[in-house]
């Protein structure tokens, strides 16, 4: 049987998202971005591509390390200004059916008590359709306008985070159970009390006494996706992911991590593939071939490689504004996003990156590669990534919006059909269900499983 392609649009609320100088293209409609009828209609759009979710990364901070400034961010759009993207998915939601939504939450500057109620409420409002990114944040102006003197150090992030998703667990899982809404007039019982606990939670970074604030949604613990791939990043995820987002420019780079988590899992008592992994791809597609490499060419007119240097210093916390072109980029340790600046050093096999390299890379789709071509050639494209990188399915970011998602939804989405390769989605399935292929709660073997009132956990 055939393996499906998952797919999910990765996108961001702000001018442009991974690739650097395209919103100036005719076709963008980058007049939109901030209302909300174009948001709406792009979600429609997926949802008719048979796409599973609207991943929707998000920062906290702009990106200042280029020049020691955010000069050229600003004059670029390099995703700033930003819209906070949780407040759109009830409206996207509503216009649609099968969507899922990943939104964007860092453990680091939410609070796990809060957080809790507001995915209870969005897995509520979905009908189940919403995931969480859990991100540890990398951005040093983030910390900054958020109260402290400079990022939390990035292994401390993640030993956070790990308490913190405790905490999420103990109050999505352990304190309310699916019971226990009664609105029982007669009795007089709306919740019953005996199906309600404290959590009592006690640790190093958090103190939370008391019961959740909102009963269980449709999942329970919203599906988990996590995209960190440095090695504690990674160990995170082994622990909580459900769903594994990885950016990489070549399908062997991509497999060294792959293969890590999926022996990861097995060392952990969870089943190899326990975890779905996607990796990046930037698509841009027409009836032939020489029609997409036409467009590709249309595309690198509005390239802008400096901002796309301002882009890379801001995952990366590496300033490479006064580096010749010709200078090779070499690993540094940085507390910002340690990932993005591996791939194009320390796990780039025997290519050396140069500055000139690095900024024309990723001034078209970002970290990820750009597949070009006829819908037959794009589809081929996938199912070698998917072979060679032994990968689920992609996250589709789009160069030029909603352009680029509206071309997949008409070329590549029947293509994929046409070969089985992209199922149907079930009529009122969660999200969880239609990408990790089993129920809508967290699977019995995932740490927070262990949570639940029902496994004896009393907490």
């Amino acid at each position: 049987m055939t393996k499906p392609i998952l797919l999910n649009a990765f996108d961001m609320m702000t001018p442009v998202h991974q690739s650097p100088g395209l919103w100036r293209h005719p076709e963008s409609r980058i007049e939109d971005f901030t209302k909300l009828e174009y948001w709406i209609e792009l979600a429609q759009t997926l949802e008719e591509g048979g796409f599973a979710s609207l991943f929707l990364a998000d920062i906290l901070g702009v990106y200042d390390v280029y020049g020691g400034n955010a000069d050229v961010t600003n004059r670029g759009g390099v995703q700033f200004p930003l819209l906070d993207p949780l407040v759109a998915v009830p409206a996207m939601a509503a216009a649609t059916k099968t969507l899922g939504f990943g939104v964007t939450a860092s453990v680091t500057y939410e609070k796990p008590y809060l957080l809790a109620r507001t995915l209870t409420t969005l897995d509520h409002f979905t009908n189940g359709r919403v995931a969480w990114n859990i991100v540890t944040s990398y951005v040093d102006s983030a910390a900054r306008n958020l109260g402290l003197k400079g990022q939390i150090p990035h292994d401390e992030r993640y030993d956070r985070a790990d308490e913190f998703m405790e905490v999420v667990y103990k109050l999505c899982e352990g304190s309310i159970t699916p019971e226990a809404l009664k609105a029982d007039a007669e009795a007089n019982v709306f919740i019953d009390p005996a199906e309600v606990r404290d959590i009592g939670h006690e640790g190093r970074f958090f103190t939370v006494p008391g019961q959740a604030l909102a009963v269980p949604g449709p999942q329970g613990t919203p599906l988990l996706f996590q995209a960190g791939a440095s090695a504690r990043g990674q160990e995170f995820a082994l622990d909580h992911a459900e769903a594994i987002f990885f950016s990489g420019p070549t399908p062997q780079i991509l497999r060294s991590w792959v293969d890590r988590v999926r022996d990861g899992l097995v060392a952990r008592g969870r089943s190899r593939d326990a975890v779905k992994i996607f990796a990046l791809a930037t698509v841009i597609v027409d009836d032939t071939d020489e029609g997409a490499e036409e467009r590709l060419t249309d595309y690198r007119r509005y390239v802008d490689t400096e901002s796309a240097l301002s882009l890379f210093g801001g995952w990366t916390g590496v300033d490479l504004s006064g580096a010749s072109p010709d200078d090779t980029l070499e690993y540094v340790s940085t507390d910002a996003n340690q990932s993005a600046l591996a791939s194009f050093t320390t796990m780039a096999g025997d290519k050396a990156w140069t500055i000139r390299d690095l900024a024309e890379f990723v001034a078209l789709g970002g970290r990820g590669p750009v597949i070009t071509g006829s819908p037959e050639t794009v589809v081929d494209e996938f199912q070698r990534w998917m072979d060679e990188a032994d990968i689920d399915g992609f996250n589709i970011a789009a160069a030029v919006r909603p352009a680029d998602a509206e071309r997949f939804t008409k070329y590549v989405s029947p293509e994929m059909r046409r070969r089985g390769l992209l199922h149907d989605p079930v009529a009122g399935a969660t999200v969880r269900e239609r990408l990790t292929g089993g129920g809508p709660h967290l699977a019995d073997d995932h740490k927070g499983a262990g949570f639940r009132l029902d496994a004896g956990v009393r907490v």
